[in-house]
């Protein structure tokens, strides 16, 4: 059975929301890991939920991806480990470096809550496989800093090499550059997405049936299942 790690930080709050829903719908073995934590080993992947750790001071995800398991993460990440940031994991993972860019307040200035839709933009992440090209599915959304942004040279680079993962499908909710929902490193494995997959994973909370956001876990269950 594959085992996931999802990384807990002070003001996470998604982390038991994450846990639920690997295990009792996509049957993973999952483990939560303290920011303290050292010597990460044998996981097949690693998830970073969402929450406001550190309590989004200085930046939200700044203080926290000095934390020492970032280190670990780092490792993992050259070693091939797939490696999701959620929300606030999203902007964790870019203000440690792995992923490019930044991530500020919504254009709106307010906080933003609710479903959106999303459409695929690359399909060959540990996340995204069991998608098509092009498919446009609802999932949630809950940020105030979720506003993707980036200078010409960086989004000219996203979009050559085909590292946009996710945009926002119609309505633009926060302002991020290109409707920008989701990106990923150049190897494919480390990826951010904004919105909130947990929240979408199961038929009862889903607002138009299986439009769904089902495919984000079930891809990264086929993909271990090939991997391991």
């Amino acid at each position: 059975m594959p085992k996931i790690a999802i990384v807990v930080f002070p003001g996470s709050n998604c982390e038991r929301d994450v846990q639920t829903v690997l295990r009792r719908i996509y049957k993973f073995q999952t483990e939560l890991l303290w920011y303290t934590r050292s010597g990460l080993e044998n996981y097949d992947a690693i998830i970073i939920p969402g929450g406001f750790s550190y309590g989004d001071r200085l930046r939200a995800g700044a203080i926290a991806a000095q934390s020492p398991i970032m280190k670990e993460i780092k490792r993992l990440a050259e070693e091939n480990v797939p490696i999701l940031g959620i929300c606030n994991g999203f902007q964790i993972l870019v203000e440690a470096g792995l992923l490019p860019g930044a991530l500020t307040t919504n254009s709106s200035l307010r906080f933003v809550c609710k479903w959106t839709e999303v459409k695929v933009i690359n399909n060959k992440t540990p996340f995204t496989g069991c998608y098509d090209k092009g498919d446009i599915f609802s999932i949630p959304i809950a940020h105030g800093e979720g506003r993707f942004i980036a200078d010409i040279n960086t989004l000219d680079m996203l979009k050559s090499e085909d590292r946009i993962v996710l945009v926002y499908s119609g309505d633009n909710p926060n302002g991020s550059i290109d409707g920008i929902a989701g990106i990923c490193n150049e190897q494919r494995n480390v990826v951010g997405v904004m919105p909130h997959p947990e929240r979408g994973s199961e038929s009862i909370l889903t607002p138009i049936g299986d439009n769904n956001s089902f495919g984000l876990f079930n891809s990264l269950k086929s993909y271990c299942r090939r991997n391991h």
